[in-house]
């Protein structure tokens, strides 16, 4: 694997697209918030732990077994999921636009002692080599906030051959029932099913989602086969730093997060 630079290096936001330089700064605005609510949820599920709800990879088995396999984390964050999978025998290396995401990871890997390369970059433009990497994944993070028409050939061009990309984030479902003025899901569509891609929010920052047929295109195009697309249902107590009560019962009647796991052909 080719050890990548140091997270130190410095991002010129010029070659950023528009969505990726605004969601840039709303991450590096609202890192110490996010990491201070949710870190807490992220370090008590070991680290290695899918969604909103943090259900343990040990009961997905998404990313089966990593020991000494080159990993690629888009969005990492404080970097939870890299530290714990370094800790498992891992040669992991986590990626993130936001500088201030990174300091967390730098200071979170202090406290663990473990040490894992941080790369300060856009997933919609990775400086990398081709065919560096066993596993590419994806927790919620950059796949949610890049154009999947840039993502995924990246990510097609660093996977060596048989490669795993695994990703998760929100569904279809979700996001046409979402209301943005009561942050809840309801019960009605408020957005149209096609044509959907990129959702402006109000907050000034910029998400993605596909319908399926699109997702299925895209990988197709790219050389990817599905092997898997797990729907996440949270267990009738589950509790979130992320969501409440409100959104988990209605998780539990309509898929509100998904995990797409895909395989790079030969």
């Amino acid at each position: 694997m080719p050890h990548t630079p140091g997270s130190e290096a410095v991002l010129d936001p010029a070659s950023l697209s528009n969505h990726a330089r605004a969601n840039r700064e709303y991450w590096n605005r609202e890192s110490d918030d996010y990491q201070g609510r949710n870190g807490p949820m992220l370090e008590a599920s070991g680290g290695m732990a899918w969604g909103v709800w943090q259900i343990p990879e040990s009961e997905l088995r998404m990313l089966g077994d990593v020991t000494g396999k080159d990993i690629l984390e888009l969005g990492c964050g404080a970097a939870q999921w890299s530290i714990a999978l370094a800790a498992a025998g891992a040669r992991p290396v986590g990626l993130d636009v936001s500088e201030a995401q990174l300091a967390h990871a730098r200071a979170l890997m202090a406290t663990k002692g473990i040490e894992v390369p941080l790369l300060h970059a856009s997933a919609e433009n990775l400086p990398l080599p081709a065919s560096s990497f066993d596993i590419v994944f994806c927790d919620w993070g950059a796949t949610n906030f890049c154009d999947p028409d840039l993502v995924v050939p990246q990510v097609a061009r660093v996977l060596r051959p048989s490669g795993l990309f695994v990703f998760s984030g929100s569904t279809p479902t979700f996001e046409m029932c979402y209301a943005e003025a009561t942050e809840l899901p309801g019960d009605r569509l408020l957005r149209d099913y096609f044509g959907m891609k990129r959702i402006d929010w109000d907050d000034g920052t910029f998400e993605f989602t596909l319908p399926y047929g699109d997702w299925i295109r895209l990988f197709r195009r790219h050389g990817f086969l599905i092997e898997d697309l797990v729907e996440l249902r949270p267990d009738s107590d589950a509790v979130s730093t992320y969501v409440g009560d409100e959104e988990r019962s209605w998780a539990r009647r309509w898929p509100r997060e998904q995990i797409w796991k895909l395989r790079k052909e030969t």
